[in-house]
């Protein structure tokens, strides 16, 4: 019985994620630990005669929103205090869901008009277009939603009609009035705008799987997914069906939990999860039509900083920096917000963000003068110490933010959630000046490394290596003391204490969850290293069930090499792709 199944899992604390379960969510929901979910998003049932597989989707008034507020009562629950709510909903119900859930203890925070094209022909009434996206939190002060992540924003005018290069490079958040911008959507909404402009998934488009019929766009659930949580949160679909929500979570490097209730619908959810990937792009145009003016209409800035901007900013970082390279812009806060300042005194205008690319991209063209200051280069304890967090933190981001690691350092705000994220994953304590520099000589090994670990992979192609393996013990719940009425869901994994006591050696090491090797690292102890990240909650939620390591003894230089090479043999998800190809992340 898959009910009874489910809830003896969740009891004894093994509850698989990261899959969809065939069950009713509001049994399946109502056996959540309270608190345990950082963002639902639904797509219920509109009750507007719809031919499901296995629901009836035709209900008295009363019943439907009967059983609208058992859900929604549901869902409540499972959330933590911090959750967001997202509900997608016709016109027939729309108001009455609304009401249902402020009654359940919700906040709306906005609501938004998702206008498509391609929507439902009527013969006698003017054809359906649009979908209501209401936006709930539990708390009305304490909440998720990541204002600075670009890939939520939009062009500004400043950017897309004046050409201007102080304009903020990551845009500017939507707004909330309905605007009309006939320049570049005669026949639309502006994206821009609390009316959502995103193409309704039809029968032709490659996107669409074609075993259910109310497929949504994944772009338009990125932007949700995106503002609303963080890598590695929670997110829960109570209302499965094309599986949208799970796939955009999963390449967004959150965790995820759906239900369904037709078993060919969580069937094929399951094979389209098999065949996305963390990481992969998100389907569908990111922006189906630019804010008007068009931008072909705008003005255009050939020459957009003169000689005396250039060297205002040079100015002020030798107030800012003194001797020290353009880089501190990057790993030292201290020295950017000094920068900046500097910048801002002297009258020229813009964002920090702007000037430290700027300062960045004149140390490329050989502009900036000479420093005399040479930084201490991190020691391989140091390395050690930080690596593996710094190197998940950059990755989730990159995936996030869909930015390379010297545009996310550029920004203060996006910096900032580098260095909480490196931190969560960090078993020691460190500085976001460790953090940030562990990050940029991450990009310098990876790049080195890349070709070495190609040329030992051939090799290896005649002469497989010979893994060595440790089976990590069944994990078990930590009990965490509930803070604020939160509860968290941490597990520790334990492997063999006598024979990780015995791996004191230098080596490249793979963690692995279930089948699938997620991280790959090397270190002078291949027991300090694993240790320092089986004990921190942040990476037990992975659930790592085996360690394989190879001994190596061959130097720093040669067991990143050996790193290099099997990243790219076993392509883990957590690692930085740099060591793998060209690519800038």
């Amino acid at each position: 019985d898959p009910a009874s199944l489910f809830i003896s899992c969740w009891q004894r604390g093994m509850l698989p994620l990261n899959t969809i379960h065939n069950l009713d969510c509001v049994q399946a929901m109502g056996q959540l630990p309270e608190g345990s979910v950082d963002l639902v998003f639904a797509d219920p049932p509109f009750n507007i005669g719809y031919k499901y597989d296995v629901y009836e989707d035709r209900k008295d008034a009363p019943s439907y929103l009967s059983w609208s507020r058992q859900w929604i009562s549901a869902a409540y629950k499972a959330l933590k205090p911090t959750g967001t709510f997202w509900l997608a909903i016709g016109d027939e119900y729309a108001a009455e869901l609304k009401i249902e859930a402020q009654k359940a203890g919700f906040h709306c925070r906005s609501w938004v008009i998702w206008y498509y094209t391609f929507g439902v022909n009527c013969v006698n009434g003017f054809s359906r277009s649009h979908t209501h996206l209401f936006h709930f939190v539990k708390d009305k002060k304490k909440f998720t939603f990541n204002r600075f992540n670009p890939q939520i924003r939009v062009q500004s005018a400043r950017q897309l009609v004046y050409a201007d290069k102080r304009a903020n490079p990551s845009g500017r958040l939507p707004d909330n009035t309905w605007i009309t911008r006939p320049q570049d959507a005669p026949l639309s909404f502006s994206p821009n705008h609390d009316t959502w402009y995103f193409a309704r998934v039809a029968g032709t488009f490659k996107e669409r799987e074609g075993f259910h019929g109310c497929q949504m766009p994944e772009q338009l659930l990125g932007r949700i997914i995106r503002s609303s949580s963080n890598p590695m949160d929670l997110v829960l679909d109570p209302f499965g069906g094309s599986g949208t929500t799970l796939c955009v979570a999963k390449k967004l490097g959150r965790r995820f939990l759906g239900f369904e209730l037709s078993p060919d619908y969580a069937k094929y959810i399951n094979e389209r999860l098999e065949r996305t990937e963390i990481g992969e792009l998100l389907d569908g145009p990111e922006d189906p039509i630019e804010s008007a003016p068009a931008t072909a209409q705008g003005k255009r800035r050939s020459k957009p900083f003169d000689a005396d901007t250039v060297k205002a900013v040079i100015e002020s970082f030798q107030v800012a920096g003194g001797d020290y390279p353009a880089e501190a812009v990057l790993y030292d806060p201290e020295i950017g917000s000094a920068f900046f300042r500097e910048c801002k005194n002297r009258g020229i205008g813009g964002s920090a963000t702007v000037w430290n690319r700027f300062l960045l991209e004149l140390r490329h063209q050989k502009k900036l003068p000479a420093t005399k200051k040479k930084l201490k280069p991190l020691t391989a304890d140091e390395l050690d110490s930080f690596m593996p967090a710094c190197e998940l933190a950059w990755r989730l981001l990159a995936i996030d933010y869909q930015r390379p690691l010297e545009n996310i350092l550029s920004d203060p705000d996006l910096a900032a959630e580098f260095d909480r994220l490196a931190a969560a994953f960090c078993s020691v304590e460190g500085s976001p000046v460790e953090f940030r520099r562990t990050a940029l000589a991450i990009r310098e090994q990876a790049a080195i490394a890349r070709e070495a670990g190609k040329e030992i992979l051939n090799q290896w192609s005649l002469q497989p290596a010979k893994w060595q393996r440790i089976l990590l013990n069944q994990h078990r719940p930590v009990a965490v003391s509930n803070v604020g009425g939160q509860t968290e869901l941490p597990w520790v994994a334990e492997p063999d204490n006598d024979e990780l006591a015995e791996l004191n050696v230098p080596g490249v090491f793979i963690l692995v969850s279930g089948s699938i090797a997620f991280y790959v690292g090397e270190s002078e102890s291949i027991q300090t290293a694993v240790e320092r990240i089986l004990v921190n909650e942040q990476w037990a939620r992975l659930e790592p069930t085996e360690l394989r390591f190879f001994q190596h003894d061959g130097g720093k230089e040669h067991r990143v090499a050996m790193k290099a090479a099997f990243i790219q043999q076993e392509k883990p998800f957590l690692n930085c792709p740099l060591y793998s190809s060209d690519c800038e992340l």
